[in-house]
C-alpha cells in the first residue's frame, strides 16, 4: 500500500459535521416536550445524543488515520462477532424487545441494535471477497452465489427480530456493491424477480406488515391505528410551508406525532425550518454522496472502491427509504435518517464508516 499523500476529504467532514449539528438541534426540539413528559427532563435524548455524537466523532477521525486495509484482515471475524450477536439477541430474556421486534441488546443503562453493525461488518466482507474474486463474478457457483448465501443468513436473521427496515437496507447495499463489482444482468433480473416473490411472501405472512402496505395507499382509512403516524406526519410537512412555524414551534411534537426524534425527524424539519430548511438536509446529503462517490472512483484499487461504493450506497438507501417513508411515498419501516435520527448505534455506525470513507480519501487519486 502506498503512503499516505494527500489529507483526508474536508468538504466531506465539513457536510458530516454539519449534519451532526442540525441533528443535535433536531433532536432537542423534536424530544423535548416527549423527555419532559416522560422523564421530567427535557434535555434526556438530546444529552444521550450529545454523548453518542462525541464517540462517535472521536471513533471517526480514529478511524481515519488507519488504514483502510487494515480492516481487511478483520473483516471475517467482524462478520463472525455480528452473526453470533445477532443469534443471541434473539434468545428470549436476552434480547431487548421494542416495538415489536427484538433488537436491542443491554449493556448498562444503554443498548446497542447488532444488526446496525452487521451493515457495516458485511460491507467490510464483501468488498474483502469481491476484490480477491472478481475474475469469478460473472459465475453463479464461484463468484454470485457464495455472497449471497452469506448476505441473505444475514437478512434471514435480521427478518427474525423482525426488522424489515434495517433488512431491506442491508439487502439493498450488498446487491448494489456485487453489481459494481461487475455481476451480470441477467442474474440480477432473475435475482429480482426471487426478491419480489420473496418480499411478497414476507408481506403476506405477517398481517401487520400487510397493514402497513394498505395504510400507507390510503392512510385515512384507519387514521388512528395503522395509518396514525404517516398521516400525523403529513400534517407536520404540510403546514410547514416555505419558512416553517420557526425552530422549536412544532405542533406535531406535543405527542401527536408518535417519538418524533426518531424515524420521523424529517417531519419536524419540515414543519418547524419549511420547505428551505428540509431542502438544506436534502442538499447536505446530497453533497455527501457527491463525495462518496468520487472517493469510490478515485480509490487506488479495486477493494477501497467497492468499501466506498458499500458506505455510501448503506448512507444512501437509508436516506431515501427514510425520505419516502415520511413523506408518505412507502410504507412505514422503522428506519431512521443517517446523522440526524435518534440513536446511539445507529449514529456510530454512520460515523464511523465515514471515517473509513475519509481514509479511502487520503489514497484517492485526484
Amino acid at each position: 500500500m502506498q503512503k499516505v499523500r494527500t489529507a483526508p476529504d474536508f468538504l466531506l467532514i465539513a457536510v458530516t459535521l454539519t449534519l451532526l449539528a442540525v441533528g443535535l438541534i433536531m433532536v432537542y426540539s423534536a424530544s423535548a416536550v416527549w423527555a419532559s413528559y416522560k422523564f421530567d427532563d427535557a434535555f434526556y435524548f438530546a444529552k444521550r445524543q450529545l454523548l453518542f455524537a462525541g464517540i462517535g466523532v472521536a471513533a471517526m477521525f480514529f478511524v481515519m488515520n488507519i488504514s483502510y486495509w487494515t480492516w481487511r484482515s478483520w473483516a471475517k471475524l467482524a462478520l463472525l462477532i455480528c452473526f453470533l450477536l445477532l443469534i443471541v439477541v434473539l434468545i428470549p430474556g436476552v434480547g431487548l424487545v421494542r416495538g415489536g421486534a427484538s433488537s436491542w441488546l443491554g449493556v448498562g443503562a444503554f443498548s446497542i441494535q447488532p444488526s446496525e453493525f452487521t451493515k457495516m461488518a458485511m460491507i467490510l466482507f464483501l468488498a474483502k471477497f469481491l476484490s480477491e474474486n472478481q475474475k469469478y463474478i460473472t459465475t453463479v457457483k464461484k463468484g454470485l452465489l457464495p455472497s449471497l448465501v452469506l448476505v441473505f443468513l444475514a437478512f434471514g436473521l435480521i427478518m427474525l427480530q423482525p426488522d424489515l427496515g434495517t433488512g431491506t437496507v442491508l439487502l439493498g447495499t450488498c446487491v448494489t456493491m456485487i453489481f459494481t463489482s461487475g455481476a451480470r444482468i441477467k442474474h440480477f433480473v432473475f435475482l429480482g424477480v426471487m426478491g419480489l416473490i420473496g418480499f411478497a411472501g414476507l408481506i403476506i405472512s405477517a398481517p401487520y406488515r400487510m397493514q402497513r402496505i394498505t395504510s400507507f395507499m390510503d392512510p385515512w382509512k384507519d387514521p388512528l391505528n395503522s395509518g396514525f403516524q404517516i398521516i400525523q406526519s403529513l400534517y407536520a410537512i404540510g403546514p410547514g410551508g416555505l419558512l416553517g412555524f420557526g425552530l422549536g414551534e412544532s405542533r406535531q411534537k406535543f405527542q401527536y406525532l408518535p417519538e418524533p426524534q426518531t424515524d420521523f425527524i424529517f417531519a419536524i424539519v419540515a414543519e418547524e425550518l419549511g420547505f428551505i430548511g428540509a431542502t438544506f438536509v436534502l442538499l447536505l446529503f446530497c453533497i455527501l454522496l457527491w463525495r462518496g462517490i468520487r472517493i469510490a472512483l478515485k480509490a487506488p484499487d479495486l477493494y477501497g472502491s467497492l468499501l466506498a461504493v458499500g458506505i455510501i450506497g448503506m448512507i444512501a438507501i437509508q436516506v431515501m427509504i427514510n425520505i419516502a417513508v415520511v413523506t408518505g411515498v412507502m410504507p412505514v419501516t422503522g428506519i431512521t435518517l443517517p446523522f440526524l435520527s435518534y440513536g446511539g448505534s445507529s449514529l456510530t455506525l454512520m460515523l464511523i464508516s465515514v471515517g473509513v470513507l475519509l481514509n479511502i480519501s487520503r489514497y484517492a487519486k485526484y
